[in-house]
């Protein structure tokens, strides 16, 4: 298994993790596009878009934001038939070093209650109760970077 990672600084790259989103967010977990999709899915926004092959396949993808000078870690998704490979992991390992670059010391996300698990395994720590996005339960998590 070759797994490849880029930015997806075109638009045929971004429709791909937009494909993959949508397989995931919308289709499987029934999160309604419109709410999926915001502002910062655009080549001009502020997010920095990734995409994940695996043997020239696109597999999974996600997107960084800074938030008051704060990495967020963001639409992070691997597809059903490449999960429990560790892209997640990837992906995270990925998105963390692209904020150290930045000069940012901490990550944050907005975990699925589901997921929170492999979070806590990559050394991230719940910092909020229990929330609900897009009707998914969640938990904000946080991580030192340095």
């Amino acid at each position: 298994m070759i797994t490849t990672i880029v930015d997806a600084n075109r638009q045929d790259l971004l429709d791909a993790c937009f494909a993959i989103r949508t397989s995931i967010f919308v289709e499987e977990q029934g999160v309604p596009a419109e709410e999926e999709f915001d502002a910062y899915d655009a080549l001009d926004s502020e997010a920095r878009h990734i995409l994940l092959y695996v043997d020239g396949v696109p597999a999974a993808s996600s997107r960084l934001r800074v938030v008051e000078n704060v990495a967020k870690l963001e639409r992070i998704c691997v597809m059903l038939d490449f999960r429990k490979h560790g892209l997640g992991r990837i992906l995270i390992d990925k998105l963390e070093q692209m904020a150290l670059d930045q000069g940012l010391e901490k990550a944050k996300l907005h975990a699925q209650v589901q997921a929170s698990g492999f979070y806590e395994r990559l050394g991230y720590t719940a910092a909020s109760d229990v929330f609900l996005e897009d009707g998914i339960p969640h938990l904000l998590m946080i991580k030192k970077l340095k």
